[in-house]
């Protein structure tokens, strides 16, 4: 495959959306945990929410300021790399880029500072409100960032007037027909991404015997989290399958590395999908598991690759095995989950080492499989930017190659001091450092200071 301008401009859009959307989905699973302890810790002011409160409330602020970066750096590449994408769909989706540009920074944004450092300044149910906005705030922006790509893969409510498509309808542009299961979808992985981080630094701590307490509150918490998000993740996912086949069939037949039109096809456990001969090597399959899980049918239709043009196909290696190792992580995560739930039940969740050392494993696992999703869903709809509607090469700027390749390698140096030195540096830096030593003071202990109070007078 020969270098291009929109090749190398989609590899390196590749590149920074990768770093970026790490960032959001542990931001969004980090700040839910936050609110729930903090509405734990007001309601019981045990000293041990508080402690996890403020511990969590650095690495959110630390994720949050680098999501932040990565995304303004990937925004810029619209106008640098896809000035065609801003002048054909800017009526479209210009309004919704605003709409989370406006829930970032006046929602997110506004009560972050109070969040962040209005422990000692503010009232504690002032507090707690700000944590509930922030999160509320994380929750919309993302919906408008998914609403804004599912339109891309499902586009509806416009119309096209000269060379650009204008909204005839937003309710159906922003609830297309793939919004709301790819929204929940990509909110589970967020949840699930943020517990199983929460899962192996608690794991760590109690394999070292620190801040034990503390360590074993986090460590049961996302564990109990995970035997509930799992279960709910395997329906979304199927939802969001269902869904595919229905309105992007040719990325179901990339997915599953079908080439012919058939019914009751075979789910291939492993094969090397060959584009150039059209056809698979070395398949293994089981009978009718592609038809049965795409179409809940045994003998489902599912559409092949060769109806449309080479052209038109996606790279179907890369959705192929992207989609296969998210698969492949998601079981071990469902796995991982069943067996922290039978533990926690059994009261034996902290009394096995090969568990906690395997927690510390598990760390990176929501990250593979929500970024070879991402992978799975971007790279299926090729070549196509706006389904059906807008190729991806027509909207490239007319820029030299030569500039796009120096400034991916830029990028790549940049990201790599900023995301692989800074980042890291500081989160393992907080991580070392551990939870703050909270004392008892009246506003968590009310009874008991009362109680002392009493006392004392007598």
């Amino acid at each position: 495959m020969a270098l291009t301008t929109d090749i190398v401009s989609r590899i390196q859009f590749a590149f920074t959306v990768s770093f970026h959307i790490l960032f959001p989905a542990l931001s969004i699973g980090l700040v839910t945990f936050l609110a729930i302890m903090e509405g734990v810790w007001l309601k019981t002011r045990k000293v041990k929410y508080k402690q996890i409160c403020r511990f969590w409330t650095k690495i959110f602020a630390l994720t949050f300021g680098m999501g932040i970066v990565s995304g303004i750096a990937m925004e810029f590449q619209f106008g640098t790399n896809w000035s065609g994408f801003t002048n054909v769909v800017g009526p479209v989706l210009g309004a919704l880029f605003t709409y989370e540009v406006l829930t970032a920074f006046f929602i997110e944004a506004g009560f972050l500072g109070v969040m962040l450092f209005g422990w000692d300044k503010v009232g504690p149910k002032l507090h707690y409100f700000a944590t509930l906005l922030v999160a509320v705030g994380t929750t919309l922006s993302a919906f408008w960032i998914l609403s804004a790509n599912s339109w891309m893969q499902t586009p509806a409510g416009f119309v096209q007037k000269a060379g650009k498509l204008v909204v005839s309808s937003w309710q159906h542009v922003i609830f297309n027909p793939s919004v709301m299961p790819r929204y929940f979808h990509m909110l589970m992985a967020a949840y699930i991404t943020g517990a199983f981080v929460i899962a192996g630094i608690a794991a760590h701590y109690i394999l070292h015997r620190r801040h034990d307490e503390f360590a074993k509150t986090c460590f049961s918490f996302a564990v109990l989290s995970l035997a509930i998000l799992m279960p709910l993740q395997l329906f979304m996912g199927d939802r969001v399958g269902l869904e595919v086949h229905e309105n992007q069939p040719i990325k179901t037949a990339a997915m599953e590395a079908v080439w012919e039109t058939q019914r009751g096809a075979p789910l291939l456990l492993f094969a090397i999908p060959d584009q150039d001969a059209q056809k698979n090597l070395f398949p293994i399959a089981i009978p009718h598991g592609a038809a049965l899980l795409n179409t809940h049918q045994w003998n489902g239709k599912l559409l092949g690759l060769k109806t449309v043009t080479r052209e038109n196909q996606p790279i179907v290696p890369i959705v192929f095995f992207s989609f296969r190792i998210m698969v492949f992580f998601g079981i071990l995560m469902v796995i991982y989950a069943g067996m922290g739930f039978y533990l926690r039940m059994k009261k034996r969740l902290f009394q096995h080492t090969w568990f906690l050392k395997l927690s510390r494993w598990m760390i990176p696992s929501g990250f593979i499989a929500l970024w070879c999703g991402w992978i799975t869903a971007e790279e299926g709809r090729q070549p196509w930017v706006v389904y059906h509607i807008l190729r991806t090469k027509d909207v490239a700027s007319n820029v030299l190659l030569s500039h796009v390749i120096s400034v991916f390698i830029l990028l790549v140096i940049i990201y790599g001091i900023i995301f692989g030195f800074f980042y890291f540096h500081y989160l393992l830096k907080v991580i070392r450092k551990g939870p703050l030593e909270i004392k008892p003071s009246p506003e968590d202990q009310p009874f008991q200071y009362m109680s002392a109070m009493k006392k004392g007078e007598d």
